[in-house]
C-alpha cells in the first residue's frame, strides 16, 4: 500500500488556503508530482496547537472545506492524515460532558483523573521526576459545573493553564470505542495511511516514564494495528525516543519515523564530515519514512541520544541559531546531558537552517532521497521557503518560524526560483528511477564526501556531494542500463 515515492507534507491551509485551493495548487504547479502521497496536517475543528488539539475527528474544520475536497484529493494522491491518540481537545463535546456532569457524564471514564493513579488524589513528585514532561506539570485543573469541586485531570501536552490538550484513557472501553469510530471514518473517506501523533505517550504507569512503557505500548500497537488493517490503512508510528526505541518498533515490522536523519545530515553539511552519516547510514533500518523538515523541528534530544558528540552538537546549534533558528529545550532535568546540553530541537526552515545556501539545500534533499525509505518533503522545505520571523514576533510561537501560509501569489513566483525548480526534478528522477526499488549502498570514500549508490538488475543510480563546497552529481542508467550522466544539481 505504501509507494516507495515521494510524499509532501502540508497543513490544509498552507499551499492557498483551503483544501480546494490545495488541490488546484497540486494540479497547477505539481501535477503527478507527490506519487507517493499527501500528509495533510490536522484538518480537524480544533481548539489549539495549530489543529492537534482536535474537537473531534469525524468533521472536516468548515474553513478548511469538506470530507468530500479530502476525497477528491485522494483520487489523485493517498491521503495521510493524524490521529492524535494520546489527547482530544477539552473544548471536544467528550471533555466538555465531563465538566459539566462530572463523574456523572457518560464519558468520564475517557479521561484520566489523577484520583485514577493516586488514591488520595494527589501525585507524588517521586513519580513526576521520573516522568518525560512535555510541560512543567502533566496535568491540568478544572472545575465541575454541577459539584463545583476542582478536577486535576492528566495533560501531556499544551502551552495553555488549563491545557487545551487532554489526555484519554487507552485502558478504558469509552477510548477503544471512540478511536474505533475515528478509524472506520478514515477509512471510509478514503485514508490510506494513519499517523499515530504522540502515541508514545498513550500508556500512564506510575514509577516509569510514562513514556512507551513496555510492554504495554506494544499491546496497543497490535491492537490498533490490527483495527486499521481490517479497515485497508497503513499505521505509522509517530514517536520521538532514542534510536534504540524507533529500532525496536522497526524490528516489530512497523513503519517509524527516521527522526535522526535530519540531524545527522545537517551536521554533515555544517561540519563538512560525513563521517557520522556513512557510520549511521550503513546500521539504520529501512522501513522508515524519511525527513528533513516538518511543522515542528529538528530533533535532537532524545531521539540522537548516544549518536552526537556534545561539542559537535553545541556548534551546529551555534550555527543554526546564527542562521535565524530558535530551539525547543528539554524541561526534565533527568533527560539533560550531564554538562547541561538541553536541545531537544532546533526550529527554522531547514534552508535557513543551511544558510538559504542552493547548493547545500539541494545536497541535502539529494542525501534524503538516496537513503533508503519513504521520502516526505515539507510544503515550506518544497519552495525551498525562509524563516518566517514575523509570524513569530506576532503568535510568540518559536515553531511558526517553519510554518508560513503561502497564498497563491506568492506560490507562482516562487515556483519561479531555481532551487525550486531543480528540487522539483529531483522529486521527479526520485519517483521514477527504477533502481531505488533494488540495493542500497555506502560507497567507500573519504569524509569530506559522500558517495551513494543503488543498484536493479542492469540500472543503477549513484550520488556523489563534494562537501567541501556541496557540489552534488548524480549519474545513472536508464531502464535499458545505458549509462547516461544526469547532473542536476
Amino acid at each position: 500500500m505504501v509507494k516507495n515515492q515521494v510524499q509532501l507534507i502540508t497543513y490544509p491551509d498552507s499551499l492557498g488556503g483551503d483544501l480546494k485551493k490545495l488541490d488546484n495548487v497540486l494540479e497547477k504547479h505539481f501535477p503527478d508530482l507527490f506519487t507517493g502521497g499527501i500528509h495533510i496536517l490536522p484538518p480537524f475543528p480544533s481548539s489549539g496547537d495549530r489543529g492537534f488539539a482536535p474537537l473531534t475527528y469525524l468533521e472536516i474544520e468548515p474553513k478548511f472545506g469538506s470530507w468530500d475536497d479530502i476525497k477528491r484529493i485522494g483520487e489523485k494522491h493517498a491521503i495521510i492524515l493524524d490521529l492524535m491518540v494520546n489527547h482530544i481537545s477539552a473544548k471536544s463535546s467528550y471533555f466538555q460532558d465531563f465538566l459539566k456532569n462530572g463523574y456523572e457524564s457518560e464519558y468520564a471514564d475517557l479521561f484520566i483523573q489523577v484520583k485514577k493513579l493516586w488514591a488520595d488524589g494527589i501525585p507524588l513528585q517521586e513519580d513526576i521526576d521520573k516522568m518525560f514532561l512535555r510541560r512543567e506539570q502533566p496535568f491540568s485543573d478544572f472545575k465541575i459545573e454541577k459539584t463545583g469541586e476542582i478536577e486535576k485531570v492528566w495533560t501531556t501536552f499544551g502551552k495553555t493553564i488549563p491545557s487545551e490538550q487532554i489526555d484519554m484513557d487507552m485502558n478504558s472501553p469509552i477510548a477503544i470505542d471512540l478511536l474505533t469510530k475515528f478509524m472506520s471514518n478514515f477509512s471510509k473517506n478514503n485514508v490510506k495511511i494513519v499517523r499515530l501523533d504522540a502515541v508514545g505517550y498513550v500508556v500512564k504507569k506510575l514509577g516509569t516514564s510514562c513514556f512507551f512503557v513496555e510492554p504495554e505500548i506494544y499491546a496497543f500497537l497490535e491492537w490498533i494495528h490490527k483495527l486499521a488493517g481490517s479497515l485497508n490503512i497503513e499505521i505509522l508510528p509517530e514517536i520521538h525516543a532514542e534510536y534504540q526505541t524507533q529500532f525496536k518498533l522497526a524490528n516489530e515490522g512497523y513503519w517509524i519515523y527516521d527522526f535522526i536523519l535530519p540531524y545527522t545530515i545537517l551536521e554533515t553539511l555544517i561540519t563538512k564530515s560525513s563521517k557520522s552519516l556513512k557510520e549511521y547510514l550503513k546500521v539504520r533500518p529501512r522501513n522508515q519514512f524519511t525527513m528533513l523538515d516538518c511543522h515542528d523541528g529538528v530533533p535532537i534530544k532524545p531521539d540522537m541520544d548516544g549518536l552526537y558528540q556534545g561539542a559537535v552538537a553545541r556548534k551546529v546549534v551555534d550555527q543554526c541559531v546564527k542562521n535565524g533558528a530558535n530551539l525547543s529545550l528539554i524541561l526534565s532535568q533527568a533527560h539533560k546531558d550531564s554538562d547541561g546540553f538541553d536541545v531537544h530541537q532546533i526550529r527554522g526552515t531547514y534552508y535557513s537552517l543551511l544558510g538559504c545556501n542552493d547548493a547545500a539545500y539541494l545536497a541535502a534533499r539529494a542525501i534524503q532521497f538516496f537513503t533508503p525509505g519513504i521520502p516526505q518533503v515539507y510544503y515550506v522545505g518544497l519552495l525551498a521557503g525562509k524563516n518566517d520571523i514575523e509570524a513569530v514576533k506576532q503568535t510568540g510561537e518559536g515553531r511558526e518560524l517553519n510554518r508560513h501560509n503561502y497564498s497563491l501569489s506568492e506560490i507562482d513566483s516562487e515556483v519561479q526560483r531555481p532551487v525550486v525548480g531543480k528540487l522539483i526534478e529531483l522529486i521527479k528522477f526520485r519517483n521514477s528511477h527504477p533502481a531505488f526499488n533494488g540495493t542500497f549502498n555506502v560507497d567507500v570514500c573519504s569524509d569530506s564526501e559522500i558517495v551513494l549508490s543503488w543498484n536493479l538488475n542492469d540500472t543503477y543510480a549513484r550520488l556523489h556531494v563534494d562537501l567541501a563546497n556541496y557540489s552534488s552529481e548524480i549519474s545513472c542508467s536508464d531502464s535499458s542500463g545505458i549509462q547516461l550522466m544526469k547532473q542536476i544539481l
